[in-house]
């Protein structure tokens, strides 16, 4: 399969399950470090929307900078949620993966099965 996409962060368990099951698969996905490159707010909005998330679902609420920038609060638009999460790549959940059959969030790993 071509044109696999994982956006990935090797500290993370999840992340690295996720790339392991792709490479049992026989599929070796472009990598991208998503906090080194991060994707715009169009990219983002785009990779949240096709994994059938809220935005609120694809924001990592134990990073520092969630309670630093206030982002707990519930009146936030979703705009605001983007720009932060684009701003501050740490609060983008992970891994994203992206094939020819759809997008995930694959928390747990396994959910990249659904798209292979």
């Amino acid at each position: 399969m071509q044109d696999v996409v994982i956006w990935h962060r090797p500290t993370c368990s999840k992340s690295r399950g996720a790339l392991a099951l792709l490479r049992e698969a026989g599929i070796e996905p472009r990598i991208v470090d998503y906090v080194a490159q991060p994707p715009t707010v169009a990219q983002l909005r785009q990779a949240i929307a096709g994994a059938g998330l809220a935005v609120r679902k694809a924001l990592r609420t134990g990073e520092p900078e969630y309670a630093a920038l206030g982002l707990d609060d519930s009146g936030l638009e979703d705009e605001a949620l983007l720009q932060a999460m684009v701003a501050h790549p740490r609060l983008i959940e992970r891994p994203f993966v992206f094939t020819p059959k759809g997008v995930r969030l694959c928390r747990p790993p396994e959910r990249v099965r659904e798209i292979l």
